[in-house]
């Protein structure tokens, strides 16, 4: 395919191109990505909707088309040329939850053609709580739960909830520079984490988000019932639940600052336990030292298991991506 033939490939091309094909094949349908990481996650969205009359291929933009990026794919090309055999699929980031609020949002969800994550991003589903504790295992080959990892984020979650509400009822104005993302986030930082007393590092969160309410709340004080509200519509209409918060926070932020952070130490610990259990059972120094090296080139890295962590499978943002892909396939 010439460069010029690449530039405008669009949706109607690969429609054309399907219709010379013969009937027995396979209808291919084009899904454009953001980033080299969204690629194996579409693929396992995707791949169970292929059947012997479609197919998916899960591209990144090319040098020629599309640039990495949403904001720069969505603007600049996708909006008039995906359609029924060119779709893409993008991290929803707070676009979803502030309904339209900027053209990027009003593209993102109007157009039938564009498909989101519902969560912020994937590293949040990559960071899903009931498969925690699995990571840890998979990381350290040790099945000690030192504390219940799921609890642990319900409780972030839920002391970071009423927070979340005025993030989004910022964006979803023109005074979002009053509250950006970066302060959010500043405040939501769990700072030190011990894991002898790991829930103090809540108790902590609640003071500071607690304090950044109470100025929010002088600052606006005609925004109590507009607040109300938009705190029944995102549990009642996008279904968010207190307790699950975590997955509509930067995801970035999610993976680096708490999540890696809490396992990090948790990791650091059941390593140490399994370490410590060679040494006590060694019958000799050479065998010591065969196992911990074993043991050692056994153990894996937190972000690269949690990156391949495919347990959001179970969850529900990802139940609504799937259920997203199936209205569009029975509508075409």
């Amino acid at each position: 395919m010439g460069k010029r033939l690449k530039d405008s490939i669009s949706s109607k091309y690969i429609e054309a191109a399907n219709k010379l094909r013969s009937k027995t094949s396979r209808r291919r349908i084009v899904a454009y990505v953001e980033s080299y990481d969204d690629v194996f996650f579409w693929r396992t969205v995707l791949s169970k909707f292929e059947d012997d009359t479609r197919y998916f291929e899960v591209l990144l933009p090319s040098n020629h088309t599309l640039e990495r990026g949403k904001k720069s794919a969505m603007m600049r090309i996708l909006e008039d040329k995906v359609g029924r055999d060119m779709i893409a699929c993008v991290d929803a980031d707070y676009d979803y939850l502030i309904n339209g609020a900027t053209e990027t949002s009003k593209r993102m969800i109007n157009n039938p053609y564009v498909f989101h994550t519902f969560a912020y991003s994937i590293e949040n589903l990559q960071c899903y709580a009931p498969s925690l504790h699995n990571v840890c295992v998979a990381v350290t080959l040790n099945d000690h739960q030192l504390i219940d990892v799921e609890e642990f984020m319900k409780q972030y979650s839920i002391a970071i909830f009423p927070l979340f509400v005025w993030s989004i009822w910022h964006y979803r104005r023109p005074i979002y520079t009053e509250f950006t993302i970066t302060d959010f986030n500043r405040i939501i930082e769990l700072g030190g984490f011990n894991l002898n007393q790991p829930f103090a590092a809540i108790a902590n969160l609640r003071h500071k988000v607690g304090s950044r309410i109470a100025m929010l709340q002088k600052k606006n004080p005609d925004a109590k019932e507009s607040y109300l509200e938009l705190k029944r519509e995102l549990i009642e209409d996008y279904g968010i639940n207190p307790e699950d918060t975590y997955l509509y926070i930067q995801g970035h932020h999610l993976f680096d600052k708490v999540v890696v952070q809490v396992l990090d130490k948790i990791c650091s610990q059941l390593i140490r336990e399994r370490e410590n259990e060679i040494r006590r059972q060694a019958r000799h120094q050479t065998q010591m030292r065969n196992e911990l090296s074993c043991y050692s080139h056994s153990t894996q890295d937190i972000a690269q298991m949690l990156k391949k962590n495919l347990a959001y499978v179970m969850s529900e943002p990802f139940r609504r991506i799937q259920d997203s892909v199936e209205r569009f396939l029975n509508s075409t």
